[in-house]
């Protein structure tokens, strides 16, 4: 299986298949590379239906140049650049957020979760986000508040009285239970039809199915996510000395 960067060849390749209606595993199977591959390619440069192999190559570049010559990180800032392969840090966190995009995620709210989830320490200040993504202040600020307000982060201020934006370490069982009280609303706004609609009407038929179904779901959910979440949750392990490992501390 090929590795490296795709060619402009294969991004032609990648449009020539999206416009025949190919799925990603198909294109990824011809050009045998990852699925995942393909989908980040796809993702990250306008979607399946503005994909453009030049524009696309032409970007790629821009990036690359970008990370030659952008400036020593701040102290604290998030995971990117470190550890034994930069490329392969860089790849998952590509990877991560065009997961998280496709689970509805704008992309810029992806790219700073994921930012947030692949820092040791579990927090970044918004200096440090502007320069890691290389992106204005005013967009992280956007996605910054949209995350606080589904309760995936909290802000305190530090030492130096800058705002840092933390993520503890169960932010998906917290995703989870969100998600799952969403369903709930879902069931109870669509049982409130039900009597809207006269009971014994098809359309009344439907929504008390979905109803019945939303609810289950979502009990189902809640429990899961308490029962397993002290069983499976890691804990950071500690220090020969006994104390917790660097960035267990998030508060």
């Amino acid at each position: 299986m090929p590795g490296g960067r795709l060619t402009e060849h294969e991004r032609q390749q990648i449009a020539l298949g999206l416009a025949d209606g190919l799925a990603y595993a198909e294109v990824a199977r011809r050009l045998d590379r990852p699925t995942s591959t393909i989908t980040r390619e796809v993702m990250r440069n306008g979607g399946p239906t503005a994909y453009r192999a030049d524009l696309a190559h032409r970007a790629t570049e821009r990036r690359a140049h970008r990370r030659k010559h952008t400036a020593p990180r701040e102290q604290g800032a998030p995971a990117q650049g470190q550890g034994p392969d930069d490329e392969a840090v860089r790849e998952y966190e590509e990877t991560f957020t065009t997961l998280l995009m496709h689970q509805g995620l704008s992309k810029m709210t992806a790219r700073v979760l994921t930012c947030l989830l692949i820092a040791d320490a579990g927090s970044v200040t918004a200096s440090e986000l502007v320069q890691h993504l290389q992106v204005s202040p005013a967009s992280v600020s956007k996605a910054i508040a949209f995350l606080e307000e589904q309760g995936l982060i909290r802000r305190e201020r530090d030492d130096r009285r800058r705002e840092r934006y933390f993520v503890d370490d169960d932010v998906w069982y917290q995703s989870t239970v969100a998600s799952a009280r969403g369903t709930a609303l879902v069931a109870e706004t669509a049982r409130r039809g039900v009597s809207v609609l006269g009971r014994d009407s098809p359309a009344a038929t439907r929504l008390e199915n979905i109803a019945r179904f939303s609810d289950f779901i979502s009990e189902s959910i809640l429990r899961a996510a308490e029962q397993v979440r002290e069983i499976l949750h890691t804990k950071p392990e500690a220090n020969p000395g006994g104390g917790a490992a660097p960035g267990a501390d998030h508060g």
